[in-house]
């Protein structure tokens, strides 16, 4: 209301103002032909002005707000990574009987372009994954995604995830299966369709949390240097990563 208020005062000096100006100009010159000629041209331009604000201003302002959301997004990307996200791809790739062959793509992302970037994305949905739930320890994982379940909740309220469908899809996949596990007694006992089942949950998410990493980093290159040299010193599909700098 006071916001309201604040603009009708506004509203009422500009036009008192523009009126007074008016005023001045006709005591002056004593022309009202040429006033209303100028007042005329002024008023028909105005709906191209409106147009020109609406249009073009409105949508780059729009623009720079959302490219502002999408930095403060990568931030709790960020925190998502280091919280759980690097330690869930280490304990994916354990269940992947083909961790090799992406390992081979992935190891060496601290000399890659953008050009390189877009075109291991493309084919991340093309690499033959072999995900098999008996090839990792279950058990160990479930601990895991229990002690991170309260945060990955807090992630899930945050409203501005809505503008990164990616990575709340992830977020989803990640909590369904954390409740897949957490429903489960026993991980080491069970028919085979279930096996299959929990199989196909741990590979929707792996997928999907490869590539929210990669684009994680892609966007640490381009726009945080420093933190990209760490995050390639610490790849978790290189077997040999270190944080410590040798050379």
């Amino acid at each position: 209301m006071k916001n309201f208020r604040w603009q009708a005062i506004l509203g009422i000096m500009l036009v008192v103002l523009s009126a007074v100006l008016y005023l001045v100009h006709y005591y002056i010159f004593r022309d009202i032909h040429h006033i209303f000629i100028y007042m005329l041209g002024d008023i028909a331009f105005l709906p191209i002005e409106v147009l020109l604000l609406t249009l073009i201003v409105d949508r780059v302002l729009r623009m720079r707000e959302k490219r502002a959301m999408l930095d403060k997004l990568n931030m709790v990307i960020g925190a998502f990574f280091s919280e759980v996200g690097l330690r869930l791809i280490h304990y994916f790739s354990c269940f992947d009987l083909n961790a090799e062959n992406i390992k081979k793509e992935l190891s060496g992302i601290g000399g890659w372009t953008d050009k390189d970037f877009i075109k291991i994305n493309a084919l991340i949905g093309k690499f033959k994954y072999s995900v098999s739930c008996k090839a990792g320890n279950l058990e160990e994982m479930k601990s895991f995604l229990a002690s991170k379940r309260p945060f990955l909740l807090r992630l899930l309220e945050n409203p501005n995830l809505l503008e990164h469908e990616k990575f709340t899809e992830l977020l989803w996949a990640v909590f369904h299966l954390t409740e897949e596990l957490e429903y489960r007694k026993d991980l080491n006992a069970g028919p085979e369709a279930d096996f299959n089942h929990l199989s196909g949950y741990i590979k929707r998410a792996y997928v999907i949390l490869i590539s929210e990493w990669l684009s994680y980093i892609r966007h640490l290159k381009n726009s945080y240097p420093y933190l990209y040299s760490l995050v390639s010193r610490i790849n978790p599909f290189d077997e040999n990563a270190s944080a410590v700098i040798r050379q």
